[in-house]
């Protein structure tokens, strides 16, 4: 995108100023190429804006442009500028569910021709998969996760608790009971409450799915007029009401985040990115305190854990898809990570994508979670995540386009029942009855 001076008023200023403005800011300035990035406000992107001056020196000729905002919100502002073809990014932060969609039907650049020190071949294959349609690579990971359980070692031995290397939803239930002291600010566990498909229904998802329930059934049918949904979700509400902290129903990733590093969690359950997080002696009050292990089970391990990565994708409407695609290989490249292991540590650097960084004994001893982290991303099958047969791929999320208008409202209804608004049943049945709407009017069933 070239961007060029604009509203210049030549009536009011002579040919001489007009010429001394121009000399001013020389040609090189003039032809500067703007990328305009949409990305969502977690900690590791924040940080990808701090160091992406490092970019911006070593190109003077881009010029870069942020719009960071909350999860919920990006992604509706992402899906409308893709689906119009708006053109008003340039980069955007997307992961495993839009990527392979939105290449699929022709609204993001291939990431091809990718330069050969960039080594692709790193890059799990799991990830590349998720971020991929029919071969072509449609978005490059920033990071990659899945979930885990993060408990108070502390906490843990005072009441002298032993947390399992993968614990029953039962027994954090168990775990929360004892943990939970509300009179001195301290709650038994935190879970995503926040309405959203990739906010509580991630979590919903994957617990949904150790209770044995799934989305559809093979035909495409929705379920949460079964037991299992009913088990699932009542056991969730009956968990947070009981042992979380008040307003869980608001509370997203960064909203438990700032509960558990100030000290206030017993357990919470989320993403494994959290790791670099609530071990920042920097940032979290209890980060020699923190211990890891897998995500819950409950009847099955299938889909225990999710699986996502927040890549960085070109949209096919954008003009500037050079100097996009030459930041988006800057920022989820083996040199970045080392430009982040020199600024934070490297225990901070972006996880989850790449071999080589758990390759790195000097990473797998400085990162206490790493481990726990490549574990879980091992278990995580979105091919397989489901106890009875399924007809989608995706761990917390189902593949198709309609999942998201879905899930988000059943995510609603699940955080009403989460809040008091509603009952589990009413809830469920008002779920049912909306995803049955949405499938019969895709044509997935009479």
């Amino acid at each position: 995108m070239i961007k060029e001076a604009r509203n210049v008023k030549n009536s009011l200023i002579t040919s001489t100023v007009l010429a001394t403005a121009i000399a001013a800011v020389s040609g090189s300035a003039l032809a500067s190429t703007t990328v305009t990035i949409g990305t969502v406000n977690n900690g590791d992107m924040i940080r990808m804006q701090e160091l992406s001056g490092a970019f911006e020196a070593a190109n003077p000729d881009i010029k870069l442009e942020w719009v960071v905002l909350e999860e919920n919100v990006l992604r509706q502002r992402l899906t409308t500028d893709i689906a119009t073809g708006g053109g008003q990014f340039d980069v955007m932060t997307i992961g495993m569910y839009e990527a392979p969609i939105w290449g699929k039907k022709g609204w993001l650049a291939p990431m091809d021709n990718l330069p050969a020190d960039y080594d692709a071949e790193d890059i799990f294959p799991s990830v590349r998969d998720g971020l991929s349609s029919e071969g072509t690579l449609y978005g490059l990971p920033f990071y990659s996760e899945s979930s885990m359980t993060y408990y108070r070692k502390d906490l843990f031995d005072a009441a002298g608790l032993a947390m399992p290397e993968q614990p029953s939803w039962e027994q954090m239930r168990d775990f929360a009971k004892a943990l939970h002291k509300p009179e001195q600010d301290q709650y038994g566990i935190c879970l995503r409450g926040k309405a959203g498909w990739g906010e509580n229904m991630a979590l919903v998802s994957t617990m949904s799915n150790a209770f044995g329930a799934r989305w559809f059934d093979e035909e495409w049918k929705p379920e949460f007029n079964g037991s299992e949904w009913k088990n699932t979700v009542s056991f969730y509400v009956d968990l947070l009401g009981n042992y979380g902290p008040p307003g869980a129903s608001s509370n997203g990733f960064n909203e438990n985040l700032a509960l558990f590093n100030s000290g206030k969690c017993g357990m919470w359950v989320d993403a494994t990115v959290a790791g670099a997080f609530v071990t920042d002696k920097s940032q979290s009050n209890v980060a020699e305190s923190v211990g890891f292990a897998l995500a819950p089970q409950q009847v099955t391990t299938k889909g225990a854990g999710w699986l996502w990565s927040w890549g960085l994708a070109i949209p096919a409407s954008s003009d500037a898809k050079d100097a996009a695609t030459a930041f988006a290989t800057w920022a989820t490249s083996k040199e970045y990570s080392q430009l982040v292991a020199e600024k934070f540590g490297i225990a901070a650097m972006p996880p989850g994508s790449r071999a080589s960084t758990y390759a790195n004994a000097e990473y797998m001893a400085a990162a206490p979670f790493a481990a726990t982290t490549l574990a879980s991303m091992d278990r995580a099958n979105p091919n397989d995540s489901t106890l009875k047969p399924s007809p989608y791929t995706g761990i917390q999320f189902a593949a198709i386009p309609e999942f998201q208008s879905v899930a988000t409202q059943v995510g609603k209804l699940v955080s009403g029942a989460l809040a008091g608004s509603m009952t589990v049943d009413e809830a469920l049945a008002s779920a049912q009855s909306v995803t049955e709407r949405e499938m019969k009017r895709a044509r997935y069933y009479k």
